[in-house]
């Protein structure tokens, strides 16, 4: 009887650990989720990169050069939601493309900065041009050439799809891939910061 008590003592302490760490893990969640919430509270504009986030990185050529990018319905709708609670937008793309410039005029994002290879420095200039601090600028990218500007901002993203390095450094990964729908899923993250 006296080893059938250990046992099932022993066995309720397990119980109670494994719950506890559960616990403790759900907590962590709720206070990165809640960290995340905060800095979303300051977002006054949001910066996107195109290609692997606006697209799912597939580009069509032909001998002319580029003619062919996809893009989801819902990223335009996630711009326009955007500007509805005065949150202006902002492409980026290291990509000297027309069809970053036609889709950013469609979709009425703020401007469109094309061909710039390195992103980061082009902060300085969104900053006085939108009269906003880094910490007031959110930033979507997926791949190397967005890390040090991730870095440099208030909030930073990556689509689901996006590479080990940009997701090492991003503040909030998005459950859905780039070209799908993830950076709806991010202006809805910020829009729900504002209510």
């Amino acid at each position: 009887l006296d080893d059938g008590i250990k046992t099932l003592n022993i066995a309720l302490a397990m119980k109670k650990s494994a719950t506890y760490k559960k616990i403790i893990k759900l907590n962590w969640k709720n206070m990165a989720s809640k960290k995340i919430l905060q800095k979303c509270k300051k977002i006054k504009l949001v910066i996107t990169d195109v290609d692997g986030v606006l697209t799912d990185g597939g580009m069509y050529y032909s001998e002319k050069g580029e003619i062919l990018k996809k893009f989801h319905a819902r990223d335009g709708k996630g711009v326009e939601l955007l500007h509805k609670i005065l949150i202006k937008t902002v492409f980026l793309t290291s990509e000297n493309s027309k069809i970053a410039k036609a889709r950013a005029r469609k979709v009425k994002a703020d401007h469109c900065y094309i061909n710039i290879k390195r992103k980061e420095t082009m902060l300085s200039t969104i900053c006085k041009r939108f009269r906003v601090k880094p910490s007031n600028i959110a930033y979507i990218g997926d791949d190397v050439n967005d890390i040090k500007i991730m870095k440099l901002v208030g909030l930073s993203a990556v689509p689901s799809n996006g590479t080990k390095e940009a997701k090492s450094v991003s503040d909030f990964k998005c459950k859905t891939n780039g070209g799908a729908g993830a950076f709806r899923e991010f202006s809805d993250l910020i829009s729900s910061s504002k209510k």
